[in-house]
């Protein structure tokens, strides 16, 4: 009986082990079916943008058996990409700049001192993420006139770091307020600073969650077609975003070169999140539980 028993035992271990090996596999290929709806897509653009335009449309889901780079040389002849691409990155990378500037400070702030309507500031924040851009268009705009901005890299950077702030600031102060304080009062003994010691104490350990939010607002502020249609429309500062909307109204039947230009708009994002990714989950995670 004790040796049926045991078997009995074994076979109910085998089976939960087997039963969790089925249900893995199960999820991975779901997984891998649902992966395959956004990098296919990928693939086909990319396919494209190294055929002549007259066999995308003859045969756009052919993969490329002579692949040329033509396209991609006629975006950065015919459309100057790489000046919308320097205006993309000055202007994207002067926000992330300011808005992890004044995020980081205003977060330290809520993290770590209290004071009056403390609450209050942290519901207004939270308040504002549900305010859509839509919204503030018209305001905006009028302000950036009247400071004589438009069509000026700041015409971007100052509306975007205002609406980004508030998740800047949110994400920020949830991974500071984990920091053990203990750190803090070792180097007020010491003799530093409130600002030596977010610059060499908080801003540090708080990496994680800076590379977060500046991931997150660098994708916001790229992609932002709608602000920079409005805002900075003119040719010579017109971001990348904008350029694809000219490259598909000027040369809509040349598919190939639309194709190069979609590609080169999505490189620096998916660069940029696959080499930052871990760091992503980390910065998101680490502030929902203390400790």
């Amino acid at each position: 009986m004790g040796k049926l028993k045991q078997l009995t035992i074994y076979e109910k271990m085998t089976l939960a082990l087997f039963r969790g090996k089925i249900t893995r596999m199960v999820t991975f290929i779901c997984l891998g079916l649902w992966s395959l709806t956004t990098i296919y897509p990928l693939f086909w653009v990319v396919n494209n943008s190294l055929k002549p335009s007259h066999q995308v449309i003859n045969d756009s889901f052919s993969v490329a058996t002579n692949p040329t780079l033509t396209n991609y040389l006629n975006a950065f002849e015919q459309v100057d990409i790489g000046q919308s691409y320097l205006n993309s990155f000055i202007m994207s990378g002067g926000t992330v700049l300011l808005t992890l500037l004044v995020g980081g400070l205003a977060a330290y702030v809520l993290a770590r001192f209290r004071f009056r309507l403390r609450g209050l500031l942290q519901t207004v924040l939270v308040a504002s993420l549900l305010i859509p851009a839509f919204a503030t268009v018209v305001p905006v705009f009028g302000m950036l006139k009247d400071l004589q901005l438009l069509n000026t890299y700041w015409a971007l950077i100052i509306p975007h770091t205002a609406g980004f702030l508030p998740f800047t600031i949110l994400v920020l102060s949830s991974y500071m307020a984990t920091i053990p304080k203990d750190l803090e009062e070792a180097a007020i003994m010491d003799g530093c600073s409130r600002f030596a010691i977010f610059w060499r104490i908080m801003l540090p350990v708080s990496r994680p969650a800076f590379i977060t939010a500046s991931i997150f607002v660098f994708l916001w502020s790229y992609n932002d077609l709608f602000s920079a249609l409005i805002f900075v429309p003119q040719e010579d500062v017109r971001p990348i975003n904008v350029l694809l909307t000219t490259v598909s109204s000027q040369y809509g039947t040349d598919y190939g070169l639309l194709a190069a230009a979609v590609t080169l708009t999505l490189i620096p994002i998916i660069v940029l999140y696959s080499v930052a990714q871990k760091y992503v989950i980390k910065g998101l995670t680490s502030g929902a539980v203390k400790g």
